[in-house]
């Protein structure tokens, strides 16, 4: 089952947006060639939101203590250790899908 997240406009280039669901926050981020990538909203250090980082190339740096984060595998870059969920995303017909995950996604476990 794939979530209706609006439209791909909606989220700014090289920014992002939130997707608030039941269950946890999943942050949107559009590149500066469009590309869409989807990460549990949460910095895998100490939870910083990270739709609030700075989009750079395939990556967000958490806006709380610099960690970066690869958009496309949500593991952080060395030195720091760690990742965030990622979820499937696509973008059709203009809107993005996000694929409806099961709830140890939101736990930091799932991909």
């Amino acid at each position: 089952m794939w979530l209706d997240a609006g439209p791909l406009d909606s989220i700014p280039r090289r920014g992002a947006r939130v997707l608030r669901t039941t269950q946890a926050d999943i942050a949107l981020f559009r590149t500066a060639d469009d590309a869409v990538y989807a990460l549990l909203d949460r910095c895998p250090h100490r939870g910083g939101p990270l739709s609030q980082g700075l989009v750079h190339g395939r990556c967000v740096t958490c806006p709380l203590h610099d960690w970066v984060i690869d958009l496309a595998t949500g593991e952080a870059s060395e030195p720091d250790e760690g990742e965030t969920a990622t979820f499937e995303v696509r973008v059709h017909a203009g809107r993005v899908l996000v694929r409806a995950i099961d709830a140890a996604a939101f736990d930091g476990r799932g991909r």
